[in-house]
């Protein structure tokens, strides 16, 4: 059976390191990261203290009273990051086939701020019930999905993935695969994240998976750094509007990139550990590369999970070793979730769009804050430490792994006829 080909015609994001495209990749080169003391609420009685928030963000400006009382902080992200992706593509909605359009969008945990609240409001109460008839609509993780389709009149397949860390990552390879087999002409995808707030910072900190660096928080998130101690928890959303390439050609469409591949595995090994020798990342990859019929040496750059977790940022490196053999020494690595931090279920969609534009602009951006070099990550890799690094990049490969064993490979191809 032959594939139908799948293109990107839209970008858009609301992250720690940018409020649109254009910020977010100056930001991306120029190695700024986006960690801060948390503003959200009082952290100050929990063991980490900082996060990468968005900045200036005011929901007012995006959505009336009544907007703002019905939606969860991360569907008022994804709505964002959608209007400007849908802006970028420059889609006519009323000459377009509304059916084959659809919207899959990805959240780890959805709206557990509205959650944190409604049941906060109830405990602290008389007992009676008294709750919000937005509570359940407002909470659910599929939900963005359901705004974005509605605001758009999208009415081909619509759902959410919930995957975790990988979550978007889902997300965009579903997209891609309804698009192939002629399920539909565009899909508006990728995923958001609205977890800096008492209960996910709590429920993290009490798994010891995030940074408790407080004394140098600015620099806490460095992967493959020695001295990493755990995650920095960001928010936000990232948006790609993706299109059958014969769609997209009809109507003069600007392509930023072909999406080419994507590979799924289950670890099958431990709740919220990455198996050792990186099993399920090798699987991944493996089918990723598969999928897009590519050899290893055809990525130049891999945009790697690299969360800046003591056991996570190794099990990926051999991993990679491993897929990719002698040319492992030869592409770019990079985590850019030194700068953003970790977006958990939007993760992957705004390190998939930074992947994207790394290989628009002929630039990889940095891993920074690295201070140590790990006796057990090779030295030999480039995981392009400090400084963003210009290259040709012909594929790019994204990563993205979740609690629960899920893991996700992309890969990116530079678009031609």
């Amino acid at each position: 059976m032959e594939f139908r080909r799948v293109v990107v015609t839209g970008l858009g994001t609301i992250n720690p390191i940018g409020n649109s495209i254009a910020e977010y990749w100056e930001n991306l080169e120029n190695g700024v990261g986006g960690a801060g003391m948390i503003t959200h609420f009082d952290a100050s009685k929990f063991k980490t203290q900082f996060a990468c928030e968005v900045k200036n963000f005011d929901a007012k400006e995006h959505f009336d009273r009544k907007e703002v009382r019905k939606l969860d902080l991360y569907t008022q992200y994804a709505l964002v990051a959608v209007k400007e992706a849908m802006a970028d593509c420059d889609l006519d909605l009323e000459s377009e086939d509304l059916t084959k359009a659809g919207v899959i969008w990805g959240s780890g945990i959805g709206g557990i701020k509205t959650f944190l609240d409604e049941v906060k409001g109830y405990a602290n109460g008389d007992g009676t019930p008294r709750f919000s008839p937005f509570f359940i609509p407002k909470m659910i993780s599929d939900i963005a999905a359901g705004h974005i389709s509605m605001k758009y009149g999208f009415q081909g397949p619509n759902y959410g993935t919930v995957s975790a860390c990988a979550s978007s990552s889902h997300a965009i390879i579903d997209a891609m695969n309804y698009i192939r087999l002629g399920k539909a002409d565009v899909f508006i995808t990728g995923g958001s994240e609205a977890s800096v707030n008492e209960a996910g910072l709590g429920g993290f900190n009490s798994m010891q998976a995030l940074s408790t660096n407080n004394e140098e928080f600015e620099t806490a998130s460095r992967p493959f750094c020695k001295t990493r101690d755990g995650f920095v928890m960001g928010e936000g959303a990232g948006c790609l509007i993706l299109e059958e390439y014969e769609h997209a050609k009809a109507r003069g469409a600007k392509i930023y990139a072909e999406v080419v591949g994507g590979g799924m595995s289950g670890d099958a090994y431990h709740l919220t550990a990455t198996h050792p020798e990186g099993r399920g990342a090798i699987n991944s990859m493996n089918m990723a590369l598969n999928d897009a019929d590519l050899k290893p040496e055809d990525i130049d750059y891999i945009n790697v999970h690299g969360t800046s977790t003591p056991v996570g940022d190794i099990p990926e490196t051999k991993a990679v070793q491993t897929v990719f053999g002698e040319h492992a020494y030869k592409l770019n690595i990079s985590s850019t979730k030194s700068m953003t931090g970790h977006l958990l279920g939007a993760a992957g969609s705004v390190e998939a769009i930074a992947s994207i534009l790394a290989m628009n602009n002929q630039t990889v951006p940095p891993t920074i804050n690295h201070k140590e070099q790990d006796p057990q990550i090779d030295e030999r890799l480039n995981l392009t430490l400090h400084k963003a690094q210009k290259r040709e990049i012909r594929a790019a490969l994204s990563n993205t792994f979740g609690f629960g064993g899920h893991n996700a490979s992309v890969i990116f191809k530079s678009f031609s006829e």
